[in-house]
């Protein structure tokens, strides 16, 4: 085959090709455009664009690195591809850190994050055909390991689609990776609203979910489901120990996938009584909790405070606020508070990856300022002399993010993260600007997407919106918000409509 891509190569030219290349790159690339302002700081050489950031002189770089990550994610990962891996496909190394694999606990999920909100859908398929791919040995490792149905992946897989546990128990003894990949399966159907797709994955998303219906334990205390034996990735609790009983994350996730599976079963009109059970188990689920430090409590029993790492990198039990929508302002108040307190405690100090979560964590939280915060501490450049990483994170003279070492998903989680700050679509609700920082006045976004297949173009002067035009992609029903102005709307398929007058008394 490889023969045969080149013989066809070989009969054109270099200009011909290259000509090739270019079209069929800008066809995805050119999608989405950005733009934030430009200074004299734009004419340096890119190595040098980094310490002008974070002084505040340089906005065109923030758009630079949102692009930069999408054009990463075009190179990395095309449909009939390997997923991009935890170096992407930049890895020069015989041993690469981590062995190039994916760790799927967060990093290979960040790396999707941006598929769908910067209208890269496409990109997404290599990660789609990989979960569909792991249900056969997910099978044989639920069986074998668990006596159980269904299918389960742990914390790591590789190119042989590996599901069971490796790496020791601090890493590796977490049953959920399956299912959270599960939940990138319905986010493409909430952006593309293809029920083909949808009927083709649920048998993968139905398994993921038997797998927990067969091994959920009935914790004593309050006889809520939990699982167990499970970890929080890839935190301690107080005894030095990661092993646990129902970890909030896990829950988390379980109640996606039980709430994406019952919703799949509905709009296909199958599988009815499996939807039941789900229902069931997931109203017996162990409940999102709230600490005595007003936090979200990361594990079943309030340990945060006496955890041994008060700052650990991962904050993984606000899954719930990103990539989740179980916290929120509106519908969850008093936890979207604790979850905000849970940031103040874990402080802005992160590895790579763990910063540019935080970017989506503070977006989500409503505060641009403080989500640019991290924005230019994922931005540091550590290669200067006298610059440091500050406990990690930071970047390259290339832009490629500095774990340290080179790890390409905090790339992918900032452009996610500068997306979250301009347009967010959950809970039924398009959000026009909901963390826009006070250093970007003004600016103008189009092509990003809006769950319901909906298509945004925003502008916006002196902080505020002045115009949003929207095209529906497939014809559904939204509410469009901006700051506390909502209104419904109900757009054809194919139809585009403008909204500058509904919001100027915002």
């Amino acid at each position: 085959i490889s023969t045969a891509y080149i013989q066809q190569a070989q009969r054109k030219t270099f200009a011909q090709l290259r000509d090739a290349h270019i079209r069929e790159h800008q066809q995805l690339f050119r999608r989405v455009d950005l733009n934030l302002g430009t200074t004299e700081a734009a004419r340096l050489p890119t190595n040098l664009r980094p310490a002008k950031f974070s002084q505040g002189e340089d906005p065109q770089l923030a758009e630079l690195y949102f692009q930069y990550g999408r054009y990463l994610l075009i190179s990395s990962s095309r449909p009939g591809t390997q997923p991009a891996n935890l170096q992407g496909l930049w890895n020069e190394s015989m041993t690469p850190p981590w062995e190039s694999k994916y760790t799927i606990n967060i990093n290979t999920e960040m790396n999707y994050w941006p598929a769908e909100t910067t209208n890269l859908s496409e990109c997404h398929e290599p990660l789609i055909r990989m979960v569909t791919e792991l249900v056969e040995n997910g099978s044989r490792t639920a069986r074998v390991h668990y006596g159980a149905n269904g299918w389960v992946c742990h914390h790591n897989t590789d190119l042989w689609r590996a599901t069971g546990p490796i790496d020791g128990p601090l890493w590796g003894f977490w049953p959920t990776g399956g299912a959270w990949l599960c939940t990138h399966l319905w986010n493409h159907y909430e952006f593309s609203g293809d029920q083909h797709f949808l009927r083709r994955v649920y048998p993968v998303m139905k398994g993921a979910a038997q797998f927990f219906l067969d091994t959920l334990v009935e914790e004593p205390k309050h006889r809520w489901l939990v699982t167990s034996p499970t970890i929080s990735p890839e935190n301690k609790h107080p005894s030095n120990v990661a092993i646990c009983a129902g970890a909030t994350m896990d829950m988390q996730i379980l109640r996606d996938l039980f709430a994406q599976c019952i919703k799949a079963s509905e709009l296909l009109a199958i599988d009815h009584q499996f939807a039941k059970k789900l229902v069931s188990a997931r109203d017996r689920l162990a409940p999102m909790q709230i600490g005595k430090a007003g936090q979200l409590q990361e594990w079943l029993e309030d340990w945060d405070l006496e955890a041994p790492e008060r700052q650990h990198r991962h904050v993984s039990h606000l899954y719930g606020l990103f990539p989740s929508d179980q916290i929120t302002p509106g519908g969850t108040p008093a936890l979207f508070a604790a979850a905000k307190k849970t940031l103040e405690l874990r402080g802005d100090v992160g590895t790579g990856w763990s910063l540019a979560w935080k970017i989506n964590f503070w977006a989500r939280l409503h505060d641009g300022d403080h989500a640019y915060k991290l924005l230019k501490r994922a931005l540091t450049p550590i290669y200067e002399k006298g610059v440091e990483g500050g406990g990690g994170g930071g970047v390259y003279p290339n832009l490629f993010d500095a774990h340290p070492p080179f790890q390409i998903d905090g790339n992918f989680g900032a452009t996610s993260g500068i997306a979250e700050m301009l347009l967010q679509s959950h809970g039924g609700e398009i959000h026009l600007l909901p963390a826009l920082p006070t250093i970007w006045p003004n600016g103008n976004v189009s092509g990003l997407l809006a769950r319901g297949g909906f298509e945004v173009d925003i502008v916006w002067r002196s902080g505020r919106l002045v115009n949003v035009a929207i095209r529906s992609n497939w014809g559904t029903k939204a509410k469009l918000r901006y700051k506390t102005n909502v209104k419904s709307l109900s757009i054809r398929r194919g139809q585009a409509l403008r909204f500058d007058e509904l919001l100027r008394s915002s």
